[in-house]
């Protein structure tokens, strides 16, 4: 493998303050090649500082993020990684191949004719590849927006609330696509609340409350159920099992 071709992510004991605030607390939890990790909780359970770091734009107050075995770093390692966050990042003037050919060149992608029209393609839009992102709805920016942060084919995919607005049809899509990056190799993490999209989806879910770690499980089945009844516990993440060795 290349340095930042990597078959896993390991957290380890990673916590994240901001001056007093502690943000996320002793986080520890495995992501595999070929697997789909959910970060689920309420607002304010960490998830989205839980992503920033995965995506280097944080580092950890203390612990270690480790992909593979180390190797990755700097420049090379964050070209392994996708992130589609909040905010779609899109030129709203420009068209949706313009957008695709602009972040691929920033990925020094050779062909970028060849690359936004594959992206368009997946995502269904061929036929709008030549409209301003301007007059598309919030479902189609999504699917753009999850193109510009594929188009490089990253090993790493990380999805901040990437079901918010969707309706039913572009959830579905987004839930198809995910599941195609999974069969394909990727590590894929999202942070989501919406249980029901993620329900069948997820191979692995960590489950955050106040910056811990409360409950962790492989194939999650009854999702809400397991959500409802943890998040209803009193305590700490004390009993929180470890995924690291895994």
């Amino acid at each position: 493998m290349t340095p930042a071709d990597f078959d896993h992510l390991t957290v380890d004991d990673v916590s994240r303050h901001f001056g007093r605030r502690r943000a996320l607390s002793h986080i520890s939890f495995r992501a595999d090649r070929g697997a789909i990790l959910g970060l689920l909780g309420p607002n304010g359970a960490g998830k989205s500082t839980m992503l920033a770091l995965l995506a280097t734009l944080l580092r950890p107050t203390s612990g270690r993020i480790r992909y593979g075995d180390g190797g990755a770093a700097g420049a090379a390692l964050r070209a392994a990684i996708g992130v589609l966050g909040h905010d779609v990042f899109l030129y709203p003037e420009l068209t949706a191949r313009e957008n695709l050919e602009f972040f691929a060149g920033l990925y020094g992608i050779a062909d970028l004719g060849a690359a936004a029209s594959r992206a368009l393609e997946t995502a269904g839009l061929a036929g709008r590849g030549n409209d301003a992102v301007s007059s598309f709805s919030r479902g189609m920016r999504q699917r753009v927006a999850l193109e510009r942060a594929l188009i490089h084919q990253p090993r790493l995919v990380l999805l901040d609330e990437p079901f918010t607005g969707l309706d039913d049809a572009s959830a579905e899509a987004l839930g198809r696509r995910l599941t195609g990056l999974r069969a394909g190799g990727a590590i894929v993490i999202l942070a989501t609340h919406d249980l029901d999209l993620a329900q069948g989806l997820l191979d692995r879910a960590v489950f955050l409350r106040d910056g811990r770690v409360v409950h962790a499980a492989d194939r999650p089945d009854a999702l809400r159920a397991m959500y409802r009844d943890l998040m209803a516990r009193v305590g700490t993440a004390a009993d929180a099992p470890d995924l690291t060795s895994r």
